[in-house]
């Protein structure tokens, strides 16, 4: 498949700019340092990247949501739940943020200023779509909303946990009781899940 040129040079600069970031964050200044290292000119950069910081974080989830599904397509999870495929997909997506901690931490830091929650929302929602999708659900109606809010909201926390390279053991009860609790609250019904999920789609710009 062709990939479009903003695509190789958002991959080109992103390369570049990965190693700059943990030391830099995702800072305009890291921004116009990769470029340069990358030797991405102006007119490149803005096909590359309109929207600068955020387009280059969004493609960096965007790989590694693309990295997870090959993941997935290579391993056999015929024989397991609904909700030990979603686990499976939520450790193959960390697996690929693996080699980029400090990335994604400050990403993270990023994410939770109030400025940036939106997009931080929004790309939330995006990575529990595909985590839902490739453990197999075909929803299309208010029970597909209600599993990847819920399911976003128990990525933050997730992440956060990773993020202190805990052992394998240890991470997999931790994802383990996160699912069991929004399995929980959806099925408490919507006096305790609506709440949650109206608030998701306001910083989603859906309220």
């Amino acid at each position: 498949m062709t990939v479009r040129p903003s695509l190789q040079l958002q991959d080109k600069w992103l390369d570049a700019l990965l190693p700059i970031v943990e030391d830099e964050g995702w800072t305009d200044h890291a921004l116009t340092l990769s470029a340069r290292e990358a030797g991405i000119s102006s007119e490149e950069k803005a096909l590359a990247a309109p929207n600068g910081v955020a387009d280059l974080i969004e493609r960096f989830f965007d790989r590694a949501e693309e990295e997870m599904l090959e993941t997935l397509a290579s391993a056999d999870l015929s024989g397991l739940r609904t909700h030990e495929r979603v686990a499976e997909g939520i450790k193959a997506w960390l697996a690929a943020l693996a080699p980029y901690r400090p990335a994604v931490k400050r990403a993270s830091t990023r994410g939770f200023l109030p400025w940036h929650a939106p997009d931080a929302a929004k790309r939330t929602w995006k990575v529990a779509d595909t985590i839902w999708t490739a453990a197999g659900d075909t929803a299309t109606d208010y029970n597909r909303e209600t599993k990847r809010g819920l399911l976003s909201t128990v990525l933050p926390p997730i992440v956060l946990y990773w993020l202190d390279e805990p052992s394998e053991d240890d991470l997999d009860a931790f994802i383990e009781k996160r699912l069991q609790g929004a399995m929980k609250l959806g099925q408490t019904g919507s006096k305790f899940a609506k709440p949650a999920l109206e608030l998701l789609d306001r910083l989603r710009g859906r309220g």
